[in-house]
């Protein structure tokens, strides 16, 4: 009887199903998220070990990126989270800076863990590297979420690739890199992945978020946001049943809007300016996340009312705008005409690209064109519905990024990343059409061609490099580069360290390359909300001795610091031929100024101010 009751018992227990393990292409489907995650461990472990000599001698090339780590270490070393002022710039007062503290988190983050085992010096330095690196794996996983819905399951490693070859986004993202920038393309990235989500809450929330960070941390891409809330309002007035997802995108833009104010907002940005997420934007972004809102549980079933709604609360919105911040109609830096012309207006990065040259030009718009021309070609060949709520959203967007590349070159690496899923579907659809027709030499020849123009247009910069500039080099701008480079490297600035700690008067673009590696004091930076400060140091440089000497006074300054040849150096000379610099440069002495010495070779002028 035992021996029956055991066998019955065996016999009733299921058996194993032997399962036939998954093939390659459905592991690249199942576990894209990981792979995709592995795939930027790589490629940031490489960019690492590349710029590692950058690293170490603490290469933050841009000035943004050197008043970054001075906001985070004052930060570290106890100044107040709301307190975003740089109080070594400008003493006493210090320097209002417009930024917010999301971006520091990451970084002052990494300090701190790393310090305790490496000492500040080399937490510091390996904080500054690997934190612009954190934003890439974001902005990849947005492209690969994206691709995924729209070319194939499979498709995503192409958008990795894409990302690696996008000329000016992924210099974003590099080592030292540690400006709001990369975070701003990260966001953009989610953005566009939400705007092709099927699910209506999660690309509704996906946008709304998205936009909401980026806007909490600069107001460089509120152009793209305003976009995308525009086509989330277009995919509800063609479709009701998008009301679900506009629904969730405004909760999710006012709810982020609130909090990124609240949050990471400084004291100075309490005020009506509109240069950052300050009381004016934030009332835009609750009055359009309310108006949206109010839309979405509407929702009239004729597609004519749904328009003319959406076009009212758009009027609405523009109009109370001009009503109650006339001041924000014209540019957001609210600076003095005279700082307008003489400074703002001539940042490189503000113009747009027709002012470049074809050498800058070609690298920066070819990706984002044949982006463009493959989300045109995918949005034709889609199915109805893809056509209109998959590939549509992402071709407006794509457009609207090439379009904003010609208004300011600034939008450059956002344009190349929104072209990216343009350029993965056209690529997807070319290798299965060719082979298709692998007998057929006019098709094998058509096929080459257009493959011949999506490689050179992702690897324009590359190829251009071997094309001749047909012209004599230009000895001028090449000694200009090079004080540009020599004058803000760490030996060179630290030899200013043998002097007792004051402060320095010296170029705007110097000042905060100086307070990251002496223990000098600046005067001014390139920053809008200092206008005064920076005039002053144009007016000191291009004004007569006495001049100059009254504002070095006037700001308690006991060191003038100058570097020969530096771009800055030749606008004053220019502008001024007579003036204080352009006499100093020519070797004019003067009784209040004493030549300080330096070791032999460093490229800086230093004098002590009497």
């Amino acid at each position: 009887m035992a021996s029956a009751r055991v066998n019955k018992v065996t016999l009733d227990w299921p058996l194993p199903v032997r399962r036939r393990p998954a093939t390659l292409i459905e592991e690249l489907d199942r576990h894209w998220m990981r792979l995709t995650l592995a795939a930027w461990l790589f490629v940031a472990a490489a960019l690492f070990w590349s710029r590692w000599g950058q690293i170490y001698w603490l290469g933050l090339g841009d000035t943004d990126d050197n008043m970054r780590l001075m906001q985070v270490r004052a930060l570290l070393h106890g100044q107040a989270w709301f307190d975003l002022r740089q109080h070594r710039m400008n003493p006493p007062l210090g320097f209002n800076i417009h930024w917010s503290r999301i971006v520091d988190m990451p970084l002052a983050a990494l300090i701190l863990g790393l310090r305790p085992f490496t000492g500040t010096f080399w937490a510091e330095r390996i904080a500054c590297g690997v934190a612009p690196l954190l934003p890439m794996a974001v902005a990849m996983l947005g492209l690969g979420a994206t691709v995924r819905r729209l070319v194939s399951p499979l498709a995503w490693p192409l958008a990795v690739l894409g990302l690696v070859c996008c000329s000016a986004t992924l210099p974003m993202f590099m080592p030292d890199r540690i400006d709001h920038h990369g975070w701003q393309l990260a966001m953009l990235s989610l953005t566009v992945a939400g705007l092709c989500d099927p699910a209506a809450r999660r690309g509704g929330a996906l946008v709304g978020a998205a936009s909401a960070v980026s806007l909490a941390i600069g107001l460089e891409m509120l152009p793209f946001a305003a976009m995308a809330g525009a086509i989330l309002a277009l995919r509800w007035v063609w479709d009701r049943r998008e009301a679900e997802r506009l629904t969730v995108y405004a909760l999710a833009l006012g709810a982020g809007g609130l909090i990124g104010y609240e949050g990471f907002q400084s004291w100075d940005s309490s005020v009506l300016r509109c240069d950052a997420l300050t009381p004016v934007w934030l009332s835009v972004v609750a009055a359009a996340g309310v108006l949206l809102l109010v839309l979405a549980q509407l929702s009239p079933a004729r597609r004519e009312v749904r328009l003319a709604l959406a076009v009212v609360a758009g009027l609405a919105i523009a109009a109370g705008f001009a009503h109650f911040f006339p001041q924000c109609l014209g540019r957001p830096e609210q600076v003095s005409p005279e700082l307008e012309r003489n400074w703002l207006s001539n940042v490189r990065e503000a113009k747009p690209i027709y002012q470049y040259g074809w050498r800058l030009g070609v690298p920066l718009a070819a990706l984002p064109v044949i982006g463009l021309i493959g989300a045109i070609f995918a949005t034709a060949r889609a199915d109805r519905r893809t056509r209109w709520t998959g590939w549509g959203p992402v071709l407006l967007f794509s457009m609207f990024g090439a379009a904003m590349m010609f208004w300011q070159v600034r939008s450059g690496a956002g344009a190349q990343l929104l072209g990216v899923p343009g350029v993965v579907a056209l690529v997807w659809a070319l290798v299965p059409w060719v082979a298709r027709h692998r007998r057929k030499s006019r098709v094998w020849a058509a096929g080459g061609a257009l493959a011949l123009l999506v490689v050179a247009g992702v690897f324009a910069s590359m190829i251009l490099r071997w094309v001749p500039t047909g012209g004599k080099p230009d000895a001028f701008a090449a000694r200009v580069n090079r004080a540009n480079a020599r004058c803000m490297t760490l030996p060179a600035l630290a030899a200013l360290d043998r002097f007792p700690a004051q402060t320095a008067f010296s170029f705007v673009d110097l000042g905060p390359r100086m307070i990251t590696v002496t223990h000098h004091d600046a005067v001014a930076g390139p920053y809008h909300r200092n206008g005064d400060a920076i005039l002053d140091v144009q007016h000191a440089f291009t004004g007569p001795p006495t001049q100059a000497r009254a504002i070095m006074r006037r700001h308690r300054a006991t060191l003038l610091v100058v570097c020969p040849n530096m771009a800055e150096s030749t606008v004053y000379r220019a502008r001024a031929p007579k003036g204080f610099y352009a006499q100093l440069a020519r070797g004019a002495t003067f009784p209040w100024l004493t030549p300080l010495p330096l070791p032999r070779g460093d490229p800086l002028r230093v004098f002590r101010v009497g």
